[in-house]
């Protein structure tokens, strides 16, 4: 099986390909539904273009005599067309002769209405003028038909135009036939509403899954973050329990020896040492266990009235050892006016003393840490400060997680678990207090405290 260091971008890529190919294909599909969708308009348009055709086909009226003028459309160098008024004397009978106009809009509303077409379109009828064979004449036509056959001819998006021939049938063609257009508009946001559906479907499944792929990458950089600190706390455990160990086992090979087993005074020495070695290792054990105890909210307070001032006092005389190996001193301004609260004095004392011991663990020399307090409206706020090695922002973001510790592979030099400020939070909220860290690196770091006080 291999480890998640090699799978993790295996995976980021594939997911990665995966989702790109859906969203590729969701696109291909919604543009060829487009277009289908598009056709299928064309196609019902043609539709009544034939009907239209067909009715006016059969129609088998007399001319209408008074139609005595007529209009020739004639085309421009740039592609437009324009109007010419023309007079007729003599008139050939065609198609558009037994029809005015408004009986041709007419006729199309009530085919178009037939056809369950919400639209306008605009119509003519063209065809050779009985004057002059070699004229183009719009015979019939609605009122924008010249302004919107521009536009259709010009291949805007804007508007479409079909035509057929006014026979009956493609046999009959002739010089004199007469072509019937229509130009209907381009609705591509009836297009789109009808696509609504699908798109929104497409958009919030690809959401859903854009949203399971960087959940599914948020929960591998955790595991992955997971085996770094599973890794850094089987090492450190290791390492601080193998130490015990091999002192208790020089200890009891020490006093085997038969030149140490007369002499009294060594027996109680090395009795001492293992006596000693074995309260440190329990202690760590303990932490392991009491951190389990704190995770699932087991542990219990016995609250008493504690006088935050003396906590503070007895802890640092009790770590004066500790600062003196680090040429350290501690300054101290308790302003609290009030400093009584009520707080479990075990594990209140053991979260002081857990920053202070931090402070000077991840020090370097000639440590100067500074205690202050002062009283708010409802609380007692206790700050911690020092200029030691300071925390990145990342470290800064996690330094509360059970067992995290700042990234130092396999060296040793700060001993521990990475218990004591989850400890600190556990404790901290179950007084129903406040904690917050300032830090930068190389500048040291500063946690403010704040305990509420009835």
């Amino acid at each position: 099986m291999l480890p998640l260091k090699k799978t993790f971008p295996i995976i980021v890529v594939l997911i990665t390909l995966s989702l790109l190919g859906i969203i590729v294909i969701q696109v291909s599909w919604i543009r060829n539904a487009a277009i289908l969708r598009k056709e299928q308009m064309e196609q019902r348009f043609l539709n009544v273009l034939m009907n239209v055709r067909d009715e006016m086909v059969r129609r088998q009226a007399p001319p209408i005599r008074f139609k005595m003028g007529g209009t020739a459309l004639s085309k421009g160098a740039d592609n437009s067309f324009t109007l010419e008024r023309y007079e007729l004397s003599n008139i050939t009978v065609d198609v558009s002769d037994r029809f005015t106009t408004d009986e041709v809009e007419q006729l199309i509303d009530s085919i178009l209405h037939k056809q369950k077409l919400d639209t306008d379109i605009d119509f003519g009828i063209v065809g050779r003028s009985s004057l002059s064979n070699d004229k183009i004449v719009v015979k019939l036509q609605s009122a924008h038909f010249s302004d919107h056959m521009n536009l259709a001819n010009k291949d805007t998006l804007d508007y479409s135009i079909q035509s057929v021939p006014l026979v009956s049938s493609l046999d009959l063609l002739t010089d004199r036939t007469e072509l019937l257009y229509i130009i209907f508009p381009n609705n591509n946001l009836s297009i789109l509403r009808w696509l609504g559906w699908v798109i929104a479907g497409c958009v919030l499944f690809t959401l859903i899954i854009v949203t399971a792929f960087a959940l599914t990458i948020r929960t591998l950089l955790n595991q992955k973050k997971l085996s770094e600190i599973k890794s850094d706390f089987i090492n450190n455990m290791t390492h601080e329990l193998k130490t015990p160990l091999a002192t208790i086992s020089l200890a009891i090979d020490a006093i085997g020896n038969h030149k140490v087993m007369d002499n009294k005074e060594k027996i109680q020495y090395f009795s001492g040492i293992i006596k000693e070695e074995n309260k440190r290792m329990n202690k760590q054990v303990e932490s392991i266990l009491q951190s389990a105890l704190l995770e699932k909210n087991e542990i219990g307070l016995n609250l008493q009235v504690l006088d935050v001032h003396e906590v503070i006092q007895h802890t640092v005389d009790n770590l004066q050892l500790q600062m003196a190996s680090k040429n350290g001193r501690v300054e101290l301004r308790l302003d609290a006016i009030n400093p009584i609260i009520k707080a479990d004095d075990v594990h209140f004392s053991n979260v002081i003393f857990n920053l202070l011991d931090n402070a000077i663990k991840y020090s370097k020399q000639h440590l100067e840490v500074m205690i202050s307090t002062y009283n708010t409206r409802k609380s007692i706020v206790i700050t911690i400060s020092d200029n030691g090695i300071g925390m990145s922002r990342d470290t800064i973001s996690r330094i509360f997680e059970k067992f995290y510790r700042a990234h130092t592979g396999n060296v040793h030099n700060v001993k521990g678990f990475g218990l004591g400020l989850s400890y600190v939070k556990a404790i901290v909220d179950a007084h129903k207090g406040k904690i917050k860290v300032d830090s930068a690196l190389g500048k040291g770091s500063k946690f403010t405290l704040e305990f509420p006080q009835e």
